[in-house]
């Protein structure tokens, strides 16, 4: 009667591309989804997005809540302040506003000094000291040398020591991936943050301007389908399922009949390595909105680069070289205590993940398939496996998913709904968020494995 345009609410769930009737419902989780949430709100001091998305794996859930809580929490070589602090510039390296937002209060509930948030020169001397490897690990880690740890460790006054490198570099890479699950899996703003009021303005002429900067594309887009997805037809799900298992099946015959030579496997996997470069999102995708995080860290316009580009060459690494396993854990045991062994669970949790299941199927062996996954993404940082075929990627991965892996590992914040959406269309959402935790700590291994090399050439 007033002509007042009431607002409409605002309620999609704690992703935006998973429908909230498919998450699960916070009072219908089983007992040990339960104490998961109560130990996560214990420990954060709320039920965060995060959790509620990532719960579709309670195992992974508690070796990630275990881990966060350690790095944060526990007793460490860093203080409180200067951990969330590291967090902030991590997420804010990608872009994260969601990670920088939640750090940011956890910085001041701690007693971080407000005055650092109006930018990184704000900050203490050694903290900016981390900007260059905090961009390094987060875009070009192929590229850090022992002399960025040698000025890092010999910087006078602002100098870190070895066990705070340890701790700090942990921590960013830690953030750098949770940024990848965060924007992976559409994690919505929480409640009490930018982008996550209850309410949102009404639509002008049924069109509103917050509707793109929300990941919110109009009504018709969004009533396609009852998910939300890109319209498909059963037919063709199921089609590509079958051809997946089929390509599977196919290819552990070949495996046991006859075995590719050395040379082959690593002509293959240059190959692969190339191919890799020219896996790019396309142009006129949307990117999930982000507040501008800049000022927490230096060099905007630096990014992320396919490692051989314009003639540069970088050496391929061997896993049988460099490992986390055999190298990068026992450093990390011994100058941060109990983290080596936090951080060996939660990958090979992520890795070995299974339920034996492909969307409808049951009792399906997925090892090559994890294996593959795992293996392409160690391939676009130029990380060899001897003993793989790399010729298996191209058979069981097609493009869309290639699409959404280099992009969620690489440049997190331009993942859309439309590339989540677009690959392997038939699988169940939880299988979906099952490989975006692959894809979180998947990248965990290889940065371990430079900055262990790193330390290696110091004879640390």
């Amino acid at each position: 009667e007033l002509g007042i345009r009431i607002p409409r609410p605002l309620g999609h769930g704690p992703s935006r591309f998973i429908p909230e009737k498919e998450t699960i419902q916070v009072g219908k989780e089983d007992a040990t989804m339960h104490t998961l949430f109560a130990e996560s709100f214990a420990t954060l001091g709320r039920l965060d997005n995060v959790t509620l998305v990532m719960v579709f794996h309670p195992q992974y859930l508690e070796s990630f809540l275990k881990t966060q809580h350690y790095l944060l929490q526990m007793d460490g070589p860093l203080p409180l302040h200067y951990r969330h602090y590291i967090g902030i510039m991590a997420a804010a390296r990608h872009q994260c506003s969601y990670l920088v937002n939640l750090h940011v209060n956890d910085f001041l509930h701690v007693g971080g000094d407000p005055k650092w948030l109006n930018g990184l020169e704000n900050a203490p001397q050694k903290l900016q000291n981390l900007g260059e490897l905090n961009k390094m690990l987060a875009h070009r880690p192929w590229l850090i040398t022992k002399e960025h740890i040698e000025q890092l460790l010999k910087t006078e006054e602002n100098s870190w020591s070895l066990a705070e490198l340890i701790h700090a570099v942990v921590l960013l890479t830690h953030y750098h991936s949770l940024a990848s699950f965060t924007f992976g899996c559409g994690i919505s703003p929480e409640i009490d943050c930018e982008g996550g009021h209850t309410f949102r303005p009404p639509s002008v002429s049924n069109y509103c301007i917050c509707d793109i900067t929300n990941g919110y594309h109009g009504v018709d887009e969004i009533h396609a389908s009852p998910t939300g997805s890109i319209p498909v037809s059963s037919t063709e799900s199921l089609c590509e399922v079958e051809a997946l298992m089929e390509k599977m099946k196919q290819l552990q015959e070949c495996r046991d009949e006859e075995e590719a030579s050395q040379e082959e496997m690593a002509t293959r996997f240059e190959r692969e390595k190339r191919e890799s470069m020219l896996v790019c999102s396309s142009e006129d995708e949307e990117s999930a909105a982000t507040r501008d995080v800049s000022r927490h860290f230096e060099d905007t316009s630096y990014g992320y680069k396919d490692f051989s580009r314009h003639g540069m060459h970088v050496p391929t690494f061997r896993v049988q070289d460099y490992s986390w396993e055999d190298h990068g854990y026992s450093l990390v045991n011994r100058l941060y205590p109990d983290v080596g062994q936090l951080l060996d669970e939660k990958f090979h949790i992520a890795y070995n993940l299974t339920y034996n299941t492909m969307a409808m199927h049951k009792d399906v062996d997925t090892s090559m398939l994890r294996r593959a996954i795992w293996n392409y993404i160690h391939c676009m940082f130029g990380i060899r496996y001897d003993d793989y075929d790399y010729g298996e990627i191209n058979q069981l991965l097609d493009r869309s998913f290639k699409v959404y892996i280099k992009t969620v590992v690489c440049t997190p914040e331009k993942t859309t709904k439309r590339m989540y959406d677009s690959f392997w269309r038939q699988f169940e959402h939880s299988e979906k968020v099952h490989w975006a935790c692959m894809l979180r700590d998947s990248h965990g291994p290889q940065i371990s494995a430079f900055l262990t090399a790193t330390a290696t050439q110091l004879k640390l």
